[in-house]
Parts: structure tokens; C-alpha cells; sequence
């Protein structure tokens, strides 16, 4: 499938979940049997492990973006311009669906939904922004800016999800729990941030007992795995119900790990190229969870479209509003918003904890979500591509330069 794309100028990731779609329950699963293609969901649904592990590499590698050294140049414009793009974000959307509640849709999409669904525009997907800066091996300051924002965005979506979903559970039952509201998203992200760290410096000092590249390397996914592990961990304090983010507690121990340890960048090169086709096949799975059962559905298409163009409106104009304010140059303001488009994981497991919880509504929310992550998936990274190239920070390769200087026409 990426040989297919690539005269088409299309990343790899598209091709990939091009590619589960056609081995998903919509297309060659269809045929019914049993081992060819994923027939159903509960079929995808018993791979989710290895979309955790695939995750959980995704994060740990980010994580490797918040280097000292790194923190120092951009770490005070990341920061402000995550926040506020992803707060920007939540707001318009919450705002518009508010008014299409009183003016238009009514029942059909109650406040407390509309709320939840803003919430979850904040959330952007690193994978494939990941994805396509590696695979054209983009270089520049919108690229510096870049990963470390997706980091920051994910761990804002997370709180705003939190606090959202605590009051839409208010309005519901009548009643607003501080509980929920404020001390369970604050635990969450303090717990998640503290088991990453305390993992990260306890790999660090492991790492340092071994000279064996191989055995570096064993260590390093062990150590991955098992904080995949006890991020998905669960328990209450009183009335306070404790978990984990997985990927705020990847990111913190790639975090430690890459201050920590002085040959740290030689292991996560070899993690990166040791997860290659445990990310594609991330990418495969994720395309055939896309729910195209969805498209017949016109309410839930109309709602969607507005979403998609208010949440990318929120997030362009949030990530201009906020580059600009950091002092960024002319043209990361103009194409940053842009590479934050993209939408998968995160926000999938935002609708999926709306969907147990709401019932019904929690459906809507769901459909909805799992529309515009068929749109994003499919678009985001090529707009990503599009925008790090028209920036100057995607190059073509030399085979490709050489190429289009014999196809262009001549010039007298």
C-alpha cells in the first residue's frame, strides 16, 4: 500500500489505514471468514494490546522531545501556544453546538453532549504527526515546536476532558461533584506524571549497569512494557477514583530517560527502529476500527462536518493567535495550526469512556467522534505533509529533485 500511495504524493500512514479499512469488517472482513481480514469488532477489539504497546512506544519517543537543552529554546512557547490552541479549540466548538442545541438540534444533541464533545476537540493525535516527521525526516522550527505541543496538547485535552465530563455528569444528575470535576483529573495527570518519572529514573540507572547494545536494548522495551502496564492500573483513595494517562506516563519516562542517561539517544534510536512494524500495524488497526457504518447516519454527518470545521478553525486560529503572541516567525504562524489537525486515539478512548457513561447520548457522542476520525485520519496526515513542505521543512529527496528537473519544461 505505500508503494501504491507514494506516486500519489500521499505519507505512508494514510496508506496503512487505507489498508486496515480494506481488511476491515467493511470490506474483505465482509466475507465472514475467520483469519481473513478482522471480520467484526470484537475481532479488531482482541488486538488491543498491541495498540496499547504501540502507543505506549509513541509516547515514550515523544517524550525524548522534552530534552533540558531543547526546554530551554522553545519549552516556554510549546507550552503556551499547547494550551492555548487546545483550549481555543474546546471553546468554539462548545460555543457553536451550544447554539445548534437551542436553535436547531435540540434533543437531538443536549448541553451536557455538546460540552463533552468540545472537550474532546482538544485532543490531537501524535501518532501521525509522529509518523509523517519521521518518514520525511522533516527538520525546522515548526517541526521543533511541533511534538513537544502535540505532548502538551494531549495532556491539556486530558484535564479539560476531566472537567467536562465531571460537569455534563452534573447537569444530568442535577448536581456538580468537585470530586470529579477538579481533584479526580488533578490525581490522574500527578499520578501519571509520577509513575513515569519514578519508572524513567529507575531505567536510567538499570541502563547504566549494562555496556551490551542488545541487552541495552531488551532492557529499554522491557521497561516500556511495563509502564504500559502500570499505566492501565485502576484503584480509589476514599471516594477519589485513581487512574492513569498511558500517555502521560510514556512521556514522562521517555522524559527522565533522555535527561538522565548521557547515551540515551543511541537507545531510543534502536527502540524507534525495533517498533517500526509495531506501528504500522497501529496504523493498519486504527484503519479498520473506522466505523463506515456511521455515513448513514445524515444527522450524525451534519453534526460532524460542523465539528471538523469548527474544531479546525479553533485549532488554526489558536495555534496563529498564540505564535504570534510567543513572537514566532511568519511562517510558523501560518502553517503550525495546520500540522494540529490530525485525530485518532486519544479522542476515540474520550468517546468510548462518554459511551459507557451516557448511554443513548454517549452514543451520538461516539458515532459523531468515530466520523471525524474517518475524516481526520484520512486528510490530517496529508495536511500535515503539506504544511511542513510549503514551510521548507520537508525536502525532497535527491532522487525526487533530480526528477522533476527532467520533467520540467525548458526554459528559453
Amino acid at each position: 500500500m505505500s508503494r501504491l500511495s507514494k506516486p500519489l504524493g500521499l505519507p505512508s500512514v494514510t496508506a496503512y489505514l487505507v489498508a486496515g479499512i480494506l481488511i476491515g469488517p467493511y470490506c474483505l472482513g465482509r466475507i465472514g471468514v475467520e483469519g481473513l481480514g478482522f471480520v467484526s469488532g470484537e475481532n479488531i477489539a482482541s488486538f488491543s494490546l498491541l495498540n496499547d504497546l504501540a502507543l505506549g512506544f509513541i509516547a515514550f519517543s515523544i517524550g525524548n522531545e522534552f530534552r533540558l537543552s531543547q526546554l530551554k529554546k522553545i519549552g516556554g512557547k510549546a507550552t503556551f501556544i499547547g494550551i492555548f490552541q487546545a483550549v481555543t479549540a474546546a471553546l468554539l466548538v462548545d460555543a457553536v453546538l451550544i447554539v445548534m442545541h437551542f436553535t436547531v438540534l435540540g434533543d437531538r444533541l443536549p448541553v451536557s453532549m455538546a460540552i463533552i464533545i468540545g472537550a474532546i476537540a482538544a485532543a490531537t493525535a501524535p501518532a501521525a504527526t509522529l509518523m509523517v516527521v519521521r518518514q520525511y525526516k522533516a527538520k525546522g522550527k515548526i517541526t521543533d515546536l511541533l511534538l513537544p505541543i502535540v505532548a502538551i496538547d494531549d495532556a491539556v485535552g486530558l484535564a479539560i476532558f476531566s472537567v467536562s465530563f465531571g460537569i455534563a455528569q452534573g447537569i444530568e444528575s442535577g448536581e456538580v461533584s468537585a470530586v470529579s470535576v477538579v481533584v479526580e483529573p488533578l490525581a490522574e495527570i500527578v499520578f501519571s506524571l509520577a509513575a513515569g518519572a519514578a519508572a524513567g529514573a529507575v531505567f536510567s540507572v538499570a541502563e547504566k549497569a549494562f555496556s551490551s547494545g542488545s541487552k541495552r536494548l531488551a532492557l529499554s522495551l522491557m521497561f516500556i512494557i511495563l509502564t504500559v502496564a502500570i499505566s492501565k492500573i485502576k484503584f480509589a483513595l476514599g471516594s477519589v477514583n485513581i487512574g492513569f494517562s498511558p500517555l502521560l506516563t510514556l512521556m514522562m519516562l521517555g522524559t527522565m530517560f533522555c535527561n538522565l542517561c548521557d547515551f540515551s539517544a543511541e537507545i531510543m534510536e534502536k527502540t524507534d527502529r525495533w517498533a517500526g512494524p509495531l506501528l504500522i500495524l497501529f496504523f493498519v488497526m486504527s484503519g479498520a476500527e473506522l466505523e463506515l457504518s456511521i455515513l448513514k447516519d445524515l444527522a450524525v454527518i451534519g453534526i460532524g462536518v460542523t465539528y471538523i470545521i469548527t474544531r479546525s478553525l479553533g485549532k488554526y486560529a489558536g495555534a496563529f493567535i498564540s505564535a504570534k503572541i510567543a513572537g514566532c516567525d511568519k511562517i510558523t504562524k501560518k502553517y503550525l495550526g495546520i500540522t494540529l489537525l490530525p485525530q485518532a486515539g486519544v479522542a476515540l478512548g474520550m468517546s468510548v469512556t462518554v459511551m459507557q457513561s451516557f448511554g443513548e447520548m454517549g452514543a451520538v457522542v461516539r458515532n459523531l467522534v468515530l466520523f471525524s476520525v474517518l475524516v481526520y485520519e484520512l486528510a490530517g496526515p496529508l495536511a500535515t505533509k503539506l504544511a511542513l513542505t510549503a514551510a521548507g521543512e520537508i525536502r525532497p529527496k535527491p532522487e525526487e529533485k533530480d526528477r522533476k528537473n527532467r520533467t520540467a519544461p525548458s526554459k528559453i
